[in-house]
């Protein structure tokens, strides 16, 4: 009998153990995820954690896979760099991740009793997703513009997509918003930020390259000044110049 009640037992520790590791379900399984498990997951990264819950990190063996998949840039990109799908279709997908980015803005932004991020690394990521989506996400918006006037060289169309390219520069800045706070990021988190304006500025402005960059130049020399990270300032650095190469260019 007391054999008995100690495999019962057993069976429910065992029981209990499994519910609590699968207390979070995530379709890891899935190559690509849709805008339905971003849906889900978003939601479940934001509001299905306890406040002392860890949640998926790149240093958990058990989580990492998590925060790759949410991260993973080709999960849009297969939609969005489809050409055999029609540019509505794309656009309104591009609007939904846009939407899902931003609330997977809140998920990994929280600081502890130093002031310091807990998940800055990964925050960071899904920064860098959101850089990379939106340079897709404005174009696509402006192609639409294009497809759908009757004069695609008219000043209003020409205004329009101005306008959103004004905008998509004022989101990048935000980013660059992250150096007033360069004391909350680990040294491995200030590489990552400073890998960002390397890769993503350089692609927005290679992209627009008439664009007005005036303000972008003005808040890089600002934050060069401000930071003392050696790599935060060499890829400010960088961007200050090819900005400049872009005015002399056309002063030629």
């Amino acid at each position: 009998m007391n054999r008995v009640r100690i495999i019962f037992f057993a069976l429910i520790s065992i029981t209990l153990i499994n519910c609590k590791t699968e207390k979070h379900e995530f379709p890891t399984d899935k190559r690509y995820w849709d805008l339905n498990d971003y849906d889900k997951v978003v939601f479940e990264l934001n509001y299905g954690y306890e406040t002392d819950e860890k949640l998926p990190a790149f240093d958990d063996p058990q989580t990492r896979i998590i925060i790759e998949k949410l991260t993973d840039q080709q999960n849009f990109k297969i939609v969005l760099d489809d050409n055999e799908l029609g540019l509505k279709h794309r656009n309104e997908v591009a609007e939904k991740f846009f939407e899902e980015w931003k609330n997977m803005n809140k998920i990994y932004s929280a600081l502890d009793r130093k002031d310091q991020y807990l998940y800055d690394i990964e925050m960071l990521t899904v920064w860098h997703f959101g850089l990379s989506l939106q340079l897709k996400y404005f174009k696509l918006g402006n192609d639409q513009i294009k497809e759908n006037a009757d004069d695609p060289n008219s000043l209003r169309v020409k205004n329009n997509i101005k306008s959103n390219i004004n905008t998509l520069i004022s989101n990048y800045l935000i980013y660059l918003d992250e150096i007033n706070n360069e004391k909350a990021f680990t040294e491995e988190g200030k590489a990552k930020l400073a890998e960002g304006i390397n890769k993503y500025f350089i692609e927005l402005i290679e992209l627009y390259p008439n664009a007005k960059y005036s303000g972008m130049k003005n808040k890089a020399e600002l934050m060069h000044k401000k930071s003392k990270s050696d790599k935060i300032k060499s890829s400010l650095n960088v961007i200050i110049k090819l900005i400049d190469s872009k005015k002399e260019t056309e002063n030629k």
